[in-house]
């Protein structure tokens, strides 16, 4: 189903693509808005979403204004027809969707995935361009799962390989898409390299008794094998609680503040971690028309200073570094333009 605003040349658009299951439809939402209200290019959405969410996205996308510069897509759930009740229950209802993307969307040359509970703090323009920084073997980009080993997951618990000290976290997957069909991937299965559609279920078949976090764990082990592979991008691009519930450990992210934020675990919807919350529920209430600075600056840092007796409230100041640069910078352009 496409519903297409602007008439763009498609290399001029930023692809984005989403999965939302279940109730996550308010927070793809409010992802999706924190990516129009900073992004300069014109953006493409490609949202893979269940049957019964479809009418409800068109809805409330149609509704938003656009200011000429959104096309969005809205597709089915879909796995291989052999394996697909296998790739369903892995980790989350429709988590491994992201794994098909390359497969499914075979005329895009580059894609950004996110997780739902994404929220951008600057233009989406910005992570983009790291696909100009890729060397010609790299194929993606993705954060560390962890600054710190002593608290990392995979170098403590994990029972398969995975790339680096720490393992990647692919809530944020920036990735050459061109690059990913055409590539044969070294391996642990077979002494002949695989392409991304030949790999997947060998991997699942034979890591799927010893993986925690589904998916993100098929790509750990496939960069693990193919190091060269990937592009590294510093974590600031993909800020979580860990990164400041065991003392701030995101040095970037101390020095030009949060530039992506990633709710996971639930944070945006429960009291563990208020300052996410309050991040997320500004931009979530925020209405295009009104004043960035009154509407959502002003009346977001004074919850953001409520939040002080926790360990990320104490460091609430990395939340509002790049947002407030991000809200000058757009005002600075719209004054020009």
């Amino acid at each position: 189903i496409r519903y297409d605003y602007t008439k763009t040349h498609p290399s001029e658009k930023m692809h984005l693509a989403v999965v939302a299951c279940g109730e996550r439809l308010e927070e793809t939402v409010t992802m999706l808005r924190s990516a129009i209200i900073f992004s300069i290019k014109p953006l493409q959405f490609h949202i893979f979403a269940e049957d019964q969410l479809h009418e409800s996205f068109k809805d409330i996308l149609d509704d938003f204004p656009y200011e000429g510069k959104v096309n969005y897509t809205l597709y089915p759930i879909t796995f291989p027809t052999e394996s697909a009740a296998e790739w369903k229950k892995l980790f989350k209802p429709c988590a491994s969707q992201r794994l098909f993307l390359p497969l499914i969307l075979k005329n895009v040359d580059s894609l950004l995935y996110v997780d739902t509970d994404i929220l951008f703090l600057r233009p989406v323009d910005d992570i983009w361009s790291f696909l100009g920084k890729f060397n010609s073997t790299q194929i993606a980009a993705m954060a560390p799962e962890h600054e710190e080993p002593r608290i990392g997951w995979y170098n403590r618990f994990a029972r398969h390989p995975y790339y680096g000290v720490t393992g990647i976290n692919s809530g944020v997957m920036l990735m050459n898409m061109t690059r990913i069909r055409r590539k044969y991937f070294k391996n642990d299965m077979t002494p002949v390299r695989l392409q991304w559609g030949e790999i997947l279920m060998p991997l699942l078949k034979k890591y799927k008794l010893n993986i925690t976090w589904g998916d993100q764990d098929l790509l750990n082990i496939m960069f693990f094998h193919n190091p060269e592979s990937l592009y590294v991008f510093p974590c600031q691009w993909n800020y979580r609680p860990d990164h400041c519930i065991y003392g701030s450990n995101c040095k970037e992210a101390e020095e030009e503040g949060i530039f992506i934020l990633h709710g996971n675990r639930g944070v945006y919807h429960d009291d563990k971690q208020p300052t996410f919350r309050a991040v997320y529920e500004a931009i979530k209430n925020y209405s295009f028309r009104d004043d960035l600075v009154h509407s959502l600056l002003q009346p977001l840092e004074l919850e953001l200073q409520k939040t002080m007796h926790t360990y990320c409230g104490r460091v609430y100041k990395v939340f509002m570094k790049q947002l407030t640069k991000s809200i000058r910078d757009l005002y600075a352009r719209r004054s020009k333009g």
